[in-house]
């Protein structure tokens, strides 16, 4: 799922498009520190010319009740103006344990997949798979 964000991510920036990739977890700490800092609405700013963000790894670790507010307001903001790739192991239907607030995790889910094309992928791991077959 990675490797295929990633791709699409570089075929944009060679398109021209401008791109940027955060792992969720990475991003959610930075929203919670410039919040901290009185800074968030300056870093903010930093996406206005971005048109695709790519958010890696949603689910893996789960956010505080703030940090889940802070994502969900970044990416409300990011609504209809935004192309967005989210990585995730996670269905939606267990995002409720990353995002803990119910309502919230429904009104992002709402947001992300009105005009979304949505993967799913099954079968091994690449990385496990690609480990597996390396000489011992």
């Amino acid at each position: 799922k990675t490797h295929l964000a990633c791709a699409l991510g570089q075929m944009a920036t060679h398109a021209g498009v401008e791109t940027r990739f955060w792992r969720v977890s990475e991003l959610v700490g930075e929203l919670e520190r410039q919040w901290k800092n009185n800074t968030l609405e300056i870093f903010k700013h930093r996406f206005d010319k971005v048109k695709l963000v790519i958010l890696d790894e949603m689910g893996y670790v789960p956010f505080t009740k703030e940090g889940a507010e802070l994502l969900f307001q970044l990416i409300s903001d990011w609504y209809e103006t935004k192309s967005i790739i989210i990585t995730s192991n996670l269905e939606f239907s267990q995002w409720n344990k990353v995002f803990i607030d119910t309502r919230l995790t429904a009104a992002l889910v709402d947001r992300l997949i009105h005009h979304a094309h949505i993967l799913s992928f099954t079968g091994e791991s690449f990385r496990l798979k690609n480990a597996l077959s390396r000489p011992k």
